[in-house]
């Protein structure tokens, strides 16, 4: 547990809770414990599901523009190594993921967000990546992770103009799954994550990684991920419990082996 992230756990769902008052600005200490909790719930097999959460009044209000203000070059280069290392330790936890997004979720609280795998957000939520604004770039992940999830035109919009979208807005271009009353995010986002405590873990991490992979590659070679990924589950004892219990038409009781 860090000074500004911890984890909470309870019924196999972990919440990763960003604390930093008062936009939760994500200096170079949030990432690094960020980069820690998300491994911490990632090797632990307790933790079925993870909730990235802010608090009630903002998810993150982006990096730390103070800290990186007057880094020369060559610091920069070696910072922007570890930040990106950091974000890809919450892309790569191999269990679903969900962001619940309050307030604001900019620049780097965009980009957090974007590593989840489901994004539930509150009505007054505001997200966007105003980097351009600055005379910079997204460099956590921005200018890939996008136009990814909501294609190459929509992400040029937003990166080059810095405009913040609405919840309404984000909900219609794809950045967000899910618009609920700001004081139901957190619990939105526990309710959705808790549908997955006693599953197949090892089939919900591989179907994460068959995707999250396939679509960096070519198609020939993604559904050979996938064909590996899927016979490789037969090796489990989750596939024949999931398939004998389908048979015998009764509830499956995964053990996550």
């Amino acid at each position: 547990m860090g000074e500004f992230v911890r984890v909470e756990s309870a019924d196999g769902v972990a919440t990763i809770r960003l604390d930093r008052p008062k936009m939760n600005a994500l200096n170079a200490q949030v990432q690094r414990e960020i980069a820690d909790c998300a491994r911490q719930v990632d090797a632990d097999p307790g933790v079925h599901a993870v909730v990235l959460y802010g608090g009630e009044r903002v998810f993150a209000a982006g990096a730390d523009v103070k800290e990186m203000a007057d880094m020369p070059y060559a610091e920069m280069s070696a910072h922007s190594s570890v930040l990106q290392d950091c974000f890809t330790a919450v892309a790569e936890i191999g269990k679903p993921v969900v962001a619940a997004i309050t307030g604001y979720a900019l620049g780097g609280g965009c980009e957090l967000a974007l590593c989840a795998d489901v994004r539930i957000a509150g009505e007054s939520a505001r997200l966007g990546q105003p980097e351009i604004l600055l005379g910079i770039i997204p460099g956590a992940g921005g200018t890939q992770r996008l136009p990814r999830l909501i294609g190459p035109a929509k992400a040029k919009d937003l990166i080059f103009t810095g405009r913040q979208v609405t919840a309404a807005e984000a909900l219609e271009i794809g950045l967000v799954d899910r618009v609920v009353p700001d004081a139901d995010v957190h619990t939105e986002a526990l309710a959705y994550a808790a549908r997955f405590a006693g599953g197949p873990a090892a089939a919900l991490r591989a179907a994460k990684r068959a995707i999250d992979h396939g679509l960096e590659a070519d198609l020939d070679t993604g559904l050979e991920i996938e064909r590996l990924a899927f016979s490789g589950l037969f090796a489990t004892d989750d596939a024949r419990i999931g398939m004998r219990a389908f048979a015998e038409k009764a509830q499956a009781k995964f053990t996550g082996r």
